[in-house]
């Protein structure tokens, strides 16, 4: 009595930098592994990233279908990088809220957050919603809002 179960699809996570997406770690071995040519992917993500500054890490979702075939789906920058380019720093602060790593208006907060309201799971916010929680993560940074 036992049935044959459709394998499901699989959901793989990473972060690739714009247009440099390579069969090297981390795509090769995630995609490989499940039996899908990294190379495809490879060409995909750098053609759909192309127009984004080389570098910036874009958080992508694969979604692996049973046949090996994939779809995926890619967001906007992390906030906190986003946050670091606009304060001009590369790294944030080994003890947020006692020293300050950099500084940044809430002209950038609001422009960060007009970027990050693009996502899917944003959509439906505010805009003075997303701005709070930028400001949150700055804080925990290491970055100063000056208003």
């Amino acid at each position: 009595m036992s049935k044959k179960q459709q394998a499901a699809e699989v959901l793989v996570r990473i972060l690739v930098s714009a247009g440099k997406a390579s069969p090297s770690p981390p795509v090769g071995p995630a995609l490989g592994a499940r039996g899908v040519k990294s190379m495809d992917f490879c060409k995909q993500f750098n053609d759909k990233t192309k127009h984004i500054v080389p570098d910036t890490p874009i958080p992508t979702i694969i979604t692996i279908k049973p046949d090996r075939t994939f779809t995926f789906v890619t967001k906007t920058p992390p906030t906190t990088f986003l946050l670091k380019r606009a304060a001009g720093i590369t790294k944030g602060a080994s003890k947020p809220g006692t020293e300050v790593a950099g500084k940044i208006s809430l002209k950038h907060v609001y422009e960060i957050a007009k970027i990050k309201q693009s996502d899917a799971n944003l959509k439906h916010l505010p805009l003075e919603s997303i701005c709070g929680s930028i400001i949150g993560v700055a804080r925990s940074v290491g970055i100063q809002v000056i208003h």
